[in-house]
């Protein structure tokens, strides 16, 4: 488990503590439903109860020394309550498989993660809907292949990160569905010592749905698509995290990550202010991809069920979930506190002389009659001229006689507007419910 990077409320979910008591929870309930089946003696079953206990770090201490005896940690769980619960233990794990119980409970521990994932995905999508608002208006330079291309607002790029996280919630929510599932059918699946109805109970009690059908295990699609999704919302993260280090280089400083007082950069250039934050988000967005394909080879076990997925979730289901919360937490952090320096966005977008308004300037020569062929061989003469010389292109453009021939001087002015790139700012931010 990345203990490291564990906020309180992710890592108390995956305590073996929380994890036991999922457990006792799933054989408690069941034995209410053989009670309610006639199976069980309703004493027993209230007897059990009365005698539960809070799972402790002295039950854990206790269940993992039977463990090195048994090499079986349910029958090691069920022999520790055996012990503090009486003879009516008995009736504990009546008709269920070790399956049964760990995937049912974890279910629930899946649950409880996702909960607070989505919460946290809420969290920074309203952050960046309010960043978005704000810099709506502020201009800066777009840029294709790294290269400056046209005039964009910084309000927009917000406003495009906002709208994944919408489709990051659904995938999140629909995610949870589907990981949401019990089973208590036995150990083929098919209820050869149990009863449905038993399954159904629990899983009611649990806030569950019934697997349909099952083996002895819960299909692992579910989980495998529940680790992808955290893999899709991670490249989300690591997509915002990277412009903003891009952004930040000294060339440009555009934005700039917080750098908090006695903070250092370097041990050797005390000049430095590094984008740490962001490359660490960068970074362990790389370890959660990671969990992908070993959560997608968890599909395919042997028959009605092996063990080699067991091992495998053991790590990848607390990491990806403790990495996709703290990822999220971490970059509101990123967004929220954001520096952003509007001035050096229109000294950026002004570096190349005026090409980056190329593209007008071909569209007004195109709107007085020159062919698009014709159009684009005389802006680009001039634009190749302006980046291996020391004249700006709007110079050089404005003493082309192609030019000057068809553009009155205001016609060419109005090439050079930014503001003509924004004119449709507002209508985007509408589309998307930022504005009304």
């Amino acid at each position: 488990m990345i203990s490291r990077y564990t906020r309180p409320e992710m890592g108390r979910i995956w305590t073996p503590e929380n994890k036991f008591e999922k457990w006792l929870d799933v054989e408690l309930y069941a034995c209410e439903a053989w009670a309610e089946l006639g199976r069980i003696p309703r004493e027993a079953v209230e007897t059990l109860k009365a005698r539960r206990f809070p799972i402790d770090a002295e039950f854990v201490r206790r269940v993992e020394e039977i463990e090195k005896t048994t090499r079986h940690d349910v029958i090691a769980f069920l022999t520790a309550l055996a012990e503090r619960m009486g003879p009516e233990a008995r009736y504990i794990h009546y008709g269920l498989t070790s399956s049964d119980v760990v995937d049912t409970a974890q279910a629930v521990l899946l649950v409880e993660a996702v909960d607070l994932i989505i919460d946290g995905a809420r969290a920074l999508t309203e952050v960046l809907a309010r960043r978005a608002v704000e810099f709506k208006d502020t201009p800066c330079i777009g840029r294709t292949h790294g290269v400056h291309a046209e005039p964009t607002t910084f309000g927009l790029k917000l406003a495009l990160w906002y709208a994944e996280m919408q489709r990051n919630l659904e995938r999140l929510q629909f995610a949870r569905r589907q990981i949401a599932v019990g089973k208590l059918s036995g150990a083929v699946g098919n209820f050869g010592n149990s009863e449905p109805f038993v399954e159904e109970y629990v899983c009611r009690k649990l806030g569950l749905e019934p697997a349909p059908i099952s083996t002895q295990v819960l299909q692992r699609d579910r989980h495998a698509e529940l680790i992808t999704t955290l893999a899709i919302l991670a490249g989300t993260l690591e997509k915002i995290a990277l412009e903003v280090r891009l952004l930040q280089r000294t060339e440009g400083r555009e934005v700039e990550e917080p750098f908090g007082a006695g903070q250092k950069g370097s041990s050797a250039m005390p000049h430095k202010r590094n984008p740490v934050g962001a490359e660490q988000i960068a970074g362990l967005a790389r370890v959660l991809r990671g969990n992908v394909i070993p959560a997608l080879e968890n599909m395919a076990l042997w028959h009605e069920r092996d063990i080699s997925h067991s091992s495998v979730e053991r790590v990848i289901l607390p990491d990806s979930t403790i990495l996709a919360d703290y990822l999220l937490h971490r970059t509101r952090w990123l967004v929220e506190n954001l520096q952003v320096y509007p001035e050096n966005m229109l000294r950026v977008m002004d570096a190349t002389g005026g090409l980056i308004y190329s593209g007008r300037v071909l569209l007004a020569l195109v709107e007085k009659g020159l062919s698009r062929e014709e159009a684009y061989a005389v802006v680009q003469r001039n634009a190749m001229a302006a980046w291996g010389g020391p004249v700006p292109f709007r110079e050089l453009i404005a003493r082309d006689p192609e030019v000057a021939s068809r553009l009155a001087p205001e016609e060419l002015a109005d090439c050079f507007d930014y503001r003509h790139n924004l004119r449709h700012v507002d209508t985007i931010f509408r589309r998307l419910g930022l504005i009304p």
